[in-house]
């Protein structure tokens, strides 16, 4: 008996030992508890907006509000209006002849930290740099000029005081004569600033240079109209390291790699210009640029005739937040593409127009046209996919096509807000 006790108890010890052993193998191979995946940004209303338009005093500009659009004449030069959020602002100028032959089309932008332009140099033409303190607060701007050879503008452009209220135009013959191409960045170091910048070329026609999205390894450069004229990329990497970058393109009816244009090489803080006319075959399209180090992009598009107008479109970031365009007239029409899978958005024209859905095929370009008269805005609202697109305007003459573009950028009705995060830095000088 007293062997059979000291045997049970013998026993439940080993069965402890055993249980113990195998709960603590089971433990320390567990897998680890999965991190909570990370805070996005979150999409918060925008409550107030303000918009400077530059331009010439006597211009009407288009100013639209959700479901209103009214026409202002401009007393002074700027234009300012403030308003709730999702106001847009902008114009489209004509002009038949002269040395300001062409269609000119400007979003009025708001004031910002930071801005950066891609386009023709003021070897070429005559670049017109607007900067607008629209605010009650005095600022202090930087302006740097990147060409093919590198930063060309020196000390030139740093350190430029803008008084409140203070509009300042500067002519970028003074700060890079040089430069055929160039990528402008306009940085406020403390205040807010508008930029906008109009560009005439020596070989003719006119417009105002849009808005790039800032530097980044992934640039779409949507809205480049079809049909003839010479279509022309500009890639710049601002940075310290050269880029080697990777091109593709979105037709009406594909989606491929430009046959020897596969990539293109730029040099650290330069320029680099590639002629994409017979790439994109007349179709109309967007372009895709991939890059291990940030760029910024942009396209010319020359029209055709005797006498040749000119227009811009730049990298913007997709429909998500949706868009739209105050300044619109007879002739205009959306250029929308969808990457990564088909698209939809919702089109209206304002203040006259039924809302209608737009689907794109993936990896495809949709020209959209715009059926309604005189001046109005146009909405576009996302409904799913990854759409990018622009707003094209185009005028037949005998003497030459009129033309103007604009990237869609995001509507001012929803911005995105970065995660917020508990640190110690914030107060650790």
């Amino acid at each position: 008996m007293k062997a059979f006790v000291e045997n049970r108890f013998g026993l439940l010890v080993l069965v402890a030992v055993a249980l113990a052993a195998m709960y603590g193998a089971a433990y320390v191979t567990r897998p680890a508890p999965l991190p909570p995946p990370p805070a996005g940004p979150r999409k918060v209303a925008v409550e107030s907006v303000t918009a400077v338009c530059p331009g010439t005093k006597g211009e009407h500009v288009n100013v639209y509000l959700p479901d209103a659009l009214n026409r202002e004449k401009m007393d002074a030069e700027p234009y300012v209006t403030k308003g709730p959020g999702a106001l847009e602002a902008g114009y489209v100028t004509r002009a038949a002849k002269g040395g300001g032959r062409g269609l000119a089309g400007v979003r009025c932008t708001e004031p910002g930290q930071e801005t950066w332009l891609v386009g023709p140099g003021p070897a070429d033409a005559d670049v017109r740099l607007h900067l607008t303190n629209a605010d009650k607060a005095p600022a202090l701007t930087d302006v740097q000029v990147h060409a093919a050879e590198g930063l060309v503008s020196g000390d030139k452009g740093i350190g430029l005081e803008i008084a409140p209220g203070e509009h300042r135009e500067i002519d970028l013959k003074t700060l890079a004569p040089s430069a055929d191409i160039m990528a402008v960045s306009v940085t406020t170091v403390f205040g807010r600033v508008a930029v906008s910048a109009r560009t005439s070329l020596d070989t003719g026609g006119v417009d105002w240079l849009p808005a790039a999205a800032p530097p980044s390894t992934r640039v779409v450069v949507p809205g480049i109209p079809g049909g003839g004229g010479r279509r022309e990329l500009l890639v710049a990497a601002p940075g310290e390291t050269d880029a080697v970058v990777r091109l593709k393109a979105v037709s009406e009816d594909a989606e491929y790699a430009m046959k020897g244009r596969e990539t293109l090489d730029v040099p650290a803080g330069g320029v680099v210009a590639l002629d994409v006319t017979t790439g994109l075959g007349g179709s109309s399209g967007a372009l895709v640029l991939t890059s291990p180090v940030p760029i910024v992009a942009g396209l010319v598009i020359t029209g055709t005739g005797s006498s040749s107008d000119v227009a811009f479109t730049a990298g913007t970031s997709s429909l998500d937040l949706g868009s739209a365009v105050a300044g619109n007239r007879a002739g205009s029409r959306l250029v929308l593409t969808a990457l990564g899978g088909p698209g939809k958005v919702r089109v209206r024209a304002v203040p006259e127009g039924d809302a209608f859905d737009v689907e794109v095929p993936a990896g495809r370009t949709k020209n959209v046209k715009l059926k309604a008269v005189g001046n109005f805005a146009v909405v576009v609202t996302p409904v799913s996919g990854e759409v990018y697109g622009g707003r094209v305007v185009e005028e037949s003459l005998k003497s030459g096509l009129l033309l103007t573009a604009q990237p869609l950028s995001p509507a001012r009705m929803w911005t995105l807000l970065p995660p917020l995060t508990d640190t110690s830095r914030v107060v650790v000088p």
